[in-house]
């Protein structure tokens, strides 16, 4: 059994950039937003609501990521090097099968889908133009997916970070260039900015495959056609984490249609506050994603012991860098609101809602770690049901309930979803301690 010193490393070694690459990734429709900014208000607001259907779209896709990466974690824990890359090839497969007739729906049905997302035919006519752009990137954005599931499954997170690096240079000078119609380019306006965005994609895929082909053919990369079991096994795992993306974005719709029935002002806070929560947590998630890296690669040599321990090792750091980024919100509300807030009564109204955010994101450790950890031992339905359960069934019509029946308010539904994540952090943690997962096999 190592030392905790040398776990602890082998934690972060793992981790870190896993962290920094999501937390740069985040910055992808925030950067949109700034270059177009100064474009004005409409075209401002397209972008916004564009990039949220991206992110509904994406959500299809997203479970390839850990159907490939638990895999491959479990291979490598086997020692069967030369079949470690064979979940990749699964996946690459599916991504493709999936993704190309969805993008041909969704350039067809893009009006639809942004004029149900947004009322104004002004803001849904540039979201529809850069919509488009985004939405041809979605082949890649599904096999990028894999290809980082590969490579963190066979704890190698460095490449990650790499890659996302360089795309985000792409994004930027593209995007520059296409909104403004420098070097001779058209100016495209916010369009240009969704054809910056799957530019930067489209190289990023091409690093990908240029690595993998470097370095991961002797693992059988590329080496012969997907095999109908490995292809089955990858979308059992896929299909569960993928609803669960789409459902639990949906669900922050819902909340915010909820919002919405009590006044403006507690959208605005609340746009602030979940949109801070979703940034400060990437490191649980990064590091969950560590955890399903050693979970799996335990379990593939059989080592269940070790599966089990490295989850509460995972967690016990998540909670310490967790708390870390949550003291500010405790201690100084006001400065960090002050960031995001101009307005005296909307930092009044936000103030203790941000500090119980605070304490939410340090409860949302274990669920994050865990949920992650049981997607390294293929409990990927259990953790669907779990989610989903938590968010559709307790948490948002509490939230309705207290926040708008009760007359709450936003300070109500912030106190409910407390209790929402102190709950959901519990239950993953029994799950965990019950370790039914151990019975799962690929």
């Amino acid at each position: 059994m190592l030392p905790d010193s040398i776990r602890r490393r082998r934690i972060l070694r793992l981790a870190l950039p896993i962290i920094a690459a999501m937390v740069t990734q985040s910055l992808i429709n925030l950067i949109d937003a700034a270059l177009v900014g100064s474009l004005g208000e409409v075209p401002l607001a397209g972008v916004g609501i564009g990039g949220y259907a991206m992110f509904l779209i994406t959500a299809l896709v997203f479970g390839l990521s850990s159907g490939v990466q638990a895999q491959t974690a479990w291979r490598h824990g086997e020692q069967a090097w030369h079949q470690r890359a064979l979940p990749l090839n699964a996946g690459l497969a599916i991504a493709l099968l999936v993704s190309l007739p969805v993008t041909l729906l969704c350039l067809w049905q893009a009006p639809w889908l942004l004029g149900w997302l947004n009322p104004s035919a002004e803001v849904t006519d540039v979201a529809v133009e850069y919509f488009r752009w985004r939405v041809l990137s979605l082949a890649a954005v599904a096999m990028i997916f894999c290809f980082r599931g590969y490579w963190n499954g066979i704890q190698q997170s460095g490449f990650y970070l790499r890659i996302m690096l360089v795309m985000h240079v792409v994004n930027v000078l593209a995007s520059i260039c296409l909104i403004f119609g420098y070097l001779g380019l058209p100016a495209m306006g916010a369009a240009g900015a969704g054809a910056g965005t799957s530019l930067s994609l489209l190289a990023g895929l091409g690093l990908w495959a240029w690595i993998s082909t470097r370095h991961a053919v002797a693992c059988g990369f590329m080496t012969r056609l997907p095999e109908r079991p490995t292809l089955l096994t990858t979308l059992r795992l896929a299909t569960p984490h993928s609803f669960q993306q789409l459902w639990f974005a949906a669900g922050y719709a819902v909340l915010f249609w909820i919002l919405g029935q009590i006044d403006t002002a507690s959208v605005a806070v609340g746009h602030v506050l979940v949109n801070l929560s979703l940034l400060l947590i990437l490191p649980g998630v990064g590091l969950g994603m560590a955890a399903m890296s050693l979970v799996g690669q335990s379990l593939g040599e059989q080592a269940h012991g070790e599966a089990h321990r490295w989850g509460w090792d995972v967690v016990r750091l998540a909670w310490l860098c967790l708390a870390s980024l949550a003291l500010p919100m405790m201690l100084w509300p006001e400065h960090v609101l002050g960031l995001f807030l101009h307005d005296p009564e909307l930092i009044a109204l936000a103030r203790l809602p941000l500090q119980l955010t605070a304490v939410m994101i340090v409860l949302d450790a274990a669920a994050l770690v865990l949920g992650q950890a049981l997607l390294g031992a293929g409990a990927n339905r259990t953790v669907m049901t779990t989610t989903l359960s938590l968010q559709w069934l307790v948490f948002l019509p509490l939230a309705w309930w207290v926040g708008v029946a009760m007359e709450q308010g936003l300070l109500g539904i912030w106190w409910v979803q407390l209790g929402y994540r102190c709950l959901n952090s519990l239950w993953f943690a029994a799950i965990w301690q019950r370790r039914q997962w151990l019975r799962v096999q690929f």
